[in-house]
Formats: structure tokens, C-alpha cells, sequence
């Protein structure tokens, strides 16, 4: 059985995004760009696997600003 579908990658992405805010909202860096980071690559590969360019808008511009909190944390 495949358990890898759109349906499961958009759900799990919405989990790892909602978890990312509540890490923000509660101070917790840098766990909240990490998490909040692969959620919103998950959105992204939905919104290609879909041609759906308002997700790849939303999800794709913002991995270009977490990589810049990436930067900030490691260097």
C-alpha cells in the first residue's frame, strides 16, 4: 500500500507548519524555522505535483527566507 499520496504530504506539511508557528509563538529557536522549513518544502512539492502556482508562490518564496534564518543560526 502506498501511504506517500498528495493528500498525506499536504496534511503532514500542514502539521509540520502549524507546528512551526506554535515553536515561534513560543520562542523556541531554531527548531521553529527547521520544522516550519520542511513544511513548507512538503506545500511546495504538493503544489508541483499539482501545477498549483498559488502554492508554489506561498511555499516556495518562503524556503528563501528560512534559508537565510538557517545562515543566521549556523554561522
Amino acid at each position: 500500500m502506498n501511504f506517500i499520496t498528495i493528500n498525506n504530504l499536504k496534511w503532514v506539511s500542514t502539521a509540520l507548519i502549524l507546528s512551526g508557528i506554535l515553536l515561534t509563538n513560543l520562542n523556541n529557536y531554531p527548531l521553529n524555522i527547521f520544522i516550519h522549513g520542511l513544511g513548507a518544502i512538503g506545500w511546495s512539492i504538493a503544489g508541483y505535483l499539482t501545477n498549483d502556482k498559488a502554492l508554489l508562490t506561498n511555499f516556495g518564496l518562503q524556503i528563501p527566507i528560512f534559508i537565510f534564518g538557517y545562515y543566521y543560526f549556523f554561522m
